[in-house]
């Protein structure tokens, strides 16, 4: 049977909470999340810190819906921020801070009903259209490392496109095609 002294655990715990605030907030403070993307239709660049590590920044978000707009119609909507989340999850699975190549991210439903009278591959009830989904490369990396990396995190739908040289993803349903 292990031994267990309880005042030594007593001390540990008030050495912990007298610690100087700054110290015991860096120790408990999860990492600011850090996206950095390119618009391949606007040619706009952003380099954003999305989540302070707590919370999501707002301006910040509202930066990256601005960036994210149906660029056709000049059309904004409020982005999952899971999306974002999913994005900055792949670079560090992936280990890279290349930028996010967008190709598509919102698109209001003209632009995709639009899409869809010259593409069979564009659903009518697209997760674009909710704000929930990408299509995208990342400057550098191959496209099936990014899939593999994608299908890993299990958290929505992926779409491989090696022919066009994207993949796609959302926050919908975990599946994939």
């Amino acid at each position: 049977m292990e031994f267990i002294d309880h005042h030594r655990s007593r001390w540990l715990a008030l050495g912990a909470a007298t610690l100087p605030g700054q110290a015991f907030a860096t120790l408990s403070t999860p990492r600011p999340r850090i996206l950095t993307l390119a618009n391949l239709n606007t040619v706009e660049y952003l380099k954003t810190e999305f989540l302070d590590g707590r919370r999501y920044n707002k301006d910040e978000l509202s930066r990256l819906n601005h960036f994210f707009r149906d660029y056709r119609a000049n059309k904004i909507k409020t982005i999952d921020p899971e999306l974002f989340d999913q994005l900055y999850r792949l670079q560090v699975m992936l280990g890279t801070n290349k930028p996010v190549q967008l190709i598509s991210g919102y698109r209001s439903v003209d632009t995709n009903n639009e899409m869809r009278s010259h593409s069979r591959g564009v659903p009518k009830q697209s997760y674009h259209t909710k704000g929930q989904a990408i299509d995208f490369h990342i400057e550098g990396v191959q496209l099936a490392n990014i899939r593999k990396a994608a299908l890993k995190l299990k958290a929505g739908g992926v779409g491989y496109y090696p022919k066009s040289n994207f993949l796609h993803i959302d926050t919908g349903p975990t599946r994939s095609w």
